[in-house]
């Protein structure tokens, strides 16, 4: 048995890296969910019980070990588990202590961004989208809220119309009917885990109103990914026990620097003039 070199990421951190590779259908996503969240657990379980424990059906464990390349769920199990044979263990790196190894984590992030962005036509695509639209609907409920909320607040500035969507409720539905009879053609979705139940519902509204998708989430396999007509992902850190943010808070930011690009006169325009209010205000600090 050959093992994976060992290398500084975890064995779910891998294991998401291999399932990214693919192209998978939305039954093979919650599957591959699974057994990102739970790798350790994973790599001792029969198909019978990773298809209940992830509500599927056995087939469809099979059907997702032979869409990543593998003969069967065997050979799929088999690497999960050489994978967790490859981590080093707990005691390998008495250097760094808990808090030290989740900056690292999100320094991994930033990294996997940095290489994702070599290929800017993405981005570009969802900033064309986003860059169109009058309004810009913005939607980001409960962990999603502080980053949406971040990107808004600076939108503004160089966008004329920009309506933050924080809240669930019967509101959320008023706001993007509101945006689409106003003349939007596009929403962008911030998605992050865990998904509210709100956020899929209010895609799919939006879907049916006729707006196009942009979601940033952390993950092309997440399950609102398939509800997109363009997904940004970012990976979250998991190491905390609250999830951090670094690297879909920088996304959202080169977002809205790829939105700026499409009309850079009107952008540079509408932050002059926002700088002499400011100005005349007294807003900041001189």
């Amino acid at each position: 048995m050959v093992r994976p070199a060992r290398e500084s990421r975890s064995p779910s951190a891998r294991l998401r890296a291999r399932f990214e590779e693919h192209r998978l259908t939305p039954t093979q996503r919650r599957i591959a969910q699974f057994l990102i969240e739970n790798a350790q657990q994973a790599a001792y379980l029969s198909s019978n019980e990773v298809a209940e424990l992830a509500n599927v059906s056995q087939a469809s464990v099979t059907r997702l070990a032979i869409a990543l390349g593998f003969e069967g769920y065997p050979q799929l199990r088999r690497y999960v588990r050489e994978l967790d044979l490859a981590s080093p263990p707990a005691g390998d790196d008495t250097s760094r202590n808990e808090l030290q190894h989740a900056v690292a984590g999100e320094i991994a992030n930033l990294r996997r961004l940095e290489s994702q962005l070599a290929d800017r036509d993405t981005v570009r695509r969802a900033a064309t989208l986003l860059a169109g639209t009058r309004p810009l609907p913005v939607l980001g409920l409960r962990a999603s809220r502080p980053v949406a909320h971040y990107f808004a607040y600076f939108a503004a500035k160089v966008l004329p119309d920009v309506r933050l969507l924080p809240d669930g409720g019967t509101s959320l539905g008023d706001g993007l009917e509101q945006a689409r009879a106003a003349g939007a053609s596009a929403l962008l979705v911030f998605a992050l885990p865990r998904y509210p139940r709100e956020t899929v519902a209010a895609m799919r509204a939006a879907r049916d109103l006729g707006l196009q998708l942009v979601t940033l989430t952390d993950s092309e396999l997440a399950p609102v990914a398939d509800l997109a007509d363009v997904v940004l992902p970012a990976a979250v850190g998991s190491q905390l026990v609250f999830d951090s943010q670094a690297a879909p808070m920088l996304l959202a930011m080169v977002l809205l620097q790829e939105i700026c690009a499409v009309e850079p006169g009107s952008t540079q325009h509408r932050l002059e003039a926002f700088e002499r209010s400011a100005a005349a205000r007294q807003i900041f600090e001189p």
